[in-house]
């Protein structure tokens, strides 16, 4: 890591809760690769607009945004990405000279670590969960991409009703929501050709927790599960015991990382030294 001085560069990622966070190690070690004088912190935040206040007066070049704070700090930024204000998040801020910029990259990452397996175009996917992450992988992906079906599985219907007329209204994609009921499920995954988990069942410590049976995956699935602790989720473990392929979160803890990284340097990112960060921090390498 290079020396911190007075030329050095600042980054942080802000939330609340913020003591496990993995992106200090992943930012600072792609800093380090690149023998860039920038440094990445974390900040336990609970007052937004001091924080916003705080970025502007201390010239600090980027936040990496958490919870709870992805959408109201939309309310303090000068400019948001179509995509972002579409999405109804931020997850990243960069500080030109004063001016804010705020952009979602959990979507870009989710498809990036995807499609180092498959394309996604002609695909039915399946994504588990109505909150912000399925938000943001459920817009990118359909933007971005011309899938043959999206199926959002919610258990609050009017949350997943709502995000499917959300996206309908500029996606060529047919889009239905269904419930995580048994026989409603079973139907959505023997269609699908990728299933994307994102909700928080089966992280870390409720690892005996599943959001759906294993009897009903298959070798055509590619099982994609947004947790990363533990690296190998119940979900994943029974996709896998299927011959279903399977994916955990560290790509996409990654590869938008990575999107951050282009955006405050300017440079491409060092993936490789990246991954190889979070990876030794969970123990995993």
């Amino acid at each position: 890591m290079v020396e911190c001085n007075g030329s050095t560069t600042l980054c942080a990622v802000i939330g609340n809760p913020i003591t496990h966070t993995l992106s200090p190690c992943m930012h600072n070690a792609a800093y380090a690769a690149t023998g860039l004088n920038y440094m990445y912190v974390a900040f336990a935040t609970t007052d937004l607009q001091a924080a916003v206040a705080g970025m502007k007066g201390l010239r600090i070049r980027g936040f990496s945004v958490t919870i709870p704070h992805k959408i109201e700090i939309m309310r303090y930024l000068d400019e948001v990405a179509p995509l972002a204000q579409r999405i109804g998040a931020v997850n990243t801020v960069t500080n030109d000279n004063g001016i804010l910029h705020g952009t979602n990259t959990d979507g870009y990452g989710a498809l990036h670590a995807l499609e180092a397996l498959e394309s996604l175009c002609g695909k039915s996917v399946v994504i588990l969960g109505a909150g912000g992450a399925a938000r943001a992988i459920a817009f990118t992906i359909a933007h971005e991409r011309n899938l043959r079906r999206l199926v959002l599985v919610g258990r609050n219907p009017d949350k997943v009703d709502s995000l499917v007329r959300d996206l309908s209204r500029d996606s060529g994609t047919p889009i239905v929501s269904t419930t995580f009921a048994r026989d409603a499920l079973r139907e959505a995954f023997a269609e699908a050709d990728i299933i994307i988990n994102t909700t928080p069942v089966g992280m870390t410590p409720n690892i005996a927790e599943t959001p759906a049976p294993g009897d009903f995956f298959s070798e055509r699935h590619l099982v994609f599960d947004t947790i990363y602790n533990p690296a190998k989720t119940r979900l994943l473990l029974e996709a896998e015991r299927r011959a279903a392929r399977i994916l955990n979160g560290v790509p996409m803890f990654v590869y938008q990382g990575a999107v951050q990284f282009r955006l405050w340097t300017g440079l491409e990112p060092p993936i490789l030294e990246m991954r190889s960060a979070v990876e030794r921090a969970l123990g995993t390498s």
